[in-house]
């Protein structure tokens, strides 16, 4: 602006021959401020610089900090203007962050990315543009920082429902409290009778052993059992849901819900199909369980091919010989499809207690709740309705054959997949 000023002057200098002296000084000086400018951010190397800070690995769907530490050895307080080159999977081509920083100082800067696939993540270089003062020049600093960093399943949940589950307080994280009938069949220890201990679990032999000192059996839940978390890959699992698909979902949920069951004392497992069967492991309780169904899962890919529930179905009747609880997370868009898979689901249910868990399509629910204003809107809210209907029916249909169901919006998928783990486990049902 300064510099078409001084164009202005001149231009002017023809009529007003007295500007032309003026316009000369004043573009002289902005030359010698020019050149000291220049000189002050040019005069010496590496007068800023730039580091990343980060975690080696991110949370899929979770907020993970990123920091960018400003070091200026300028002696003077510069402005600056940061872009950091993200990876592509995020899709920012317009990421800047302004800031000042004092002279010989440095400044941490921080923003917050929320991937929405796992997979490799490459950053590449930090370039930071500086100004003195005078603002007349602009300097870029390219800082070589590519580095790469995986996005892994939703292990920052990971923790908070592992702090909460050894508290015994997973009301915290929106579980519900379940009231227990009766007690489990787990022997625990002999114990003195106090007030208030059940009657019914009167120990005779042992109050007869005591000289008449009422003693009691007491029971802890039960552990050992076997949780099989069973992801399906089909292209039912692709539908996205807020830039996730309906299998990122499940596989964090898969990943806390293992956890859980673990802090729990039952043992952890996992089965993966698609057209084929994918990844089996075994349920064990052993110290390297969870790192080996993170790494699992970190690897799963939808398929664009219908799902076989007949080699699921022949899968668990050879593999998953003890009666366990299977938690089959799907989806199933119409009583069509249901049907189609219903009698191997029914055979499963047999020999184990199945869970079958699968998505709620929010956007048709949004559709039935809007407002007719025309003849298009009346059509759209009709089939949306028909849908969310048939999603009823499924549930239903399920139930009528001893099949526990959880029809589920994705963002409530992982809470209430907990919550009705811990239900179960509080029936006995297992």
């Amino acid at each position: 602006m300064t510099f078409v000023g001084i164009i202005f002057l001149f231009v002017l200098s023809y009529n007003f021959t007295w500007l032309f002296v003026i316009a000369q000084i004043i573009l002289l000086l902005f030359v010698i401020l020019v050149v000291l400018d220049y000189f002050i951010l040019f005069y010496r190397e590496n007068s800023l610089a730039a580091q990343r800070i980060m975690r080696d690995r991110f949370s899929n769907g979770d907020e993970n900090k990123v920091q960018l530490v400003i070091r200026n050895r300028y002696p003077f307080r510069a402005a600056i203007k940061v872009i950091d080159e993200l990876p592509v999977q995020f899709q920012k081509r317009d990421f800047l962050i302004e800031s000042t920083v004092n002279g010989n100082s440095e400044q941490t800067l921080e923003f917050i990315l929320r991937p929405k696939e796992r997979g490799e993540y490459v950053f590449h270089n930090i370039r930071v543009f500086v100004k003195s003062p005078l603002k007349l020049i602009i300097r870029r600093y390219t800082i070589d920082a590519e580095e790469m960093v995986r996005v892994l399943p939703s292990y920052l949940a990971l923790r908070k429902f592992e702090l909460i589950a050894y508290a015994s307080n997973l009301a915290e994280a929106g579980s519900k409290k379940i009231r227990k009938i009766g007690h489990s069949l787990e022997f625990e220890q002999i114990k003195e009778y106090v007030i208030g201990d059940d009657i019914r679990s009167l120990n005779w032999n042992a109050t007869a052993r005591k000289g008449g000192q009422l003693m009691v059996n007491t029971y802890t839940d039960e552990r050992s059992q076997q949780v099989y978390c069973i992801i399906d890959k089909g292209r039912v699992m692709k539908m996205p849901f807020e830039g996730m698909t309906l299998l990122d979902y499940a596989i964090n949920a898969t990943l806390i819900l293992s956890r859980v069951a673990l802090v729990k004392q039952d043992k952890a497992g996992l089965v993966t199909f698609a057209e084929n069967i994918g990844n089996v492991i075994p349920a064990d309780r052993k110290a390297a369980q969870m790192g080996l169904i993170l790494e699992t899962l970190y690897n799963q890919q939808t398929k664009f091919q219908e799902s076989s529930f007949e080699k699921l179905y022949a899968l668990v009747r050879t593999r998953i010989t003890q009666r366990s609880l299977l938690v089959l997370f799907t989806n199933f868009e119409s009583m069509t499809g249901l049907e189609r898979q219903l009698p191997y689901i029914r055979s499963i249910a047999k020999n184990h207690l199945l869970l079958v868990v699968f998505f709620e399509n929010t956007e048709l629910r949004q559709l039935t709740e809007e407002k007719v204003r025309d003849v298009e809107t009346l059509y759209t809210k009709t089939i949306a309705e028909k849908f969310a209907y048939e999603k009823r029916l499924i549930v239903k249909e399920l139930q009528q054959h001893g099949i526990f169901t959880i029809l589920t919006a994705p963002e409530n998928l992982t809470v209430n997949t907990v919550n009705k783990y811990l239900e179960l486990k509080a029936r006995q049902a297992i």
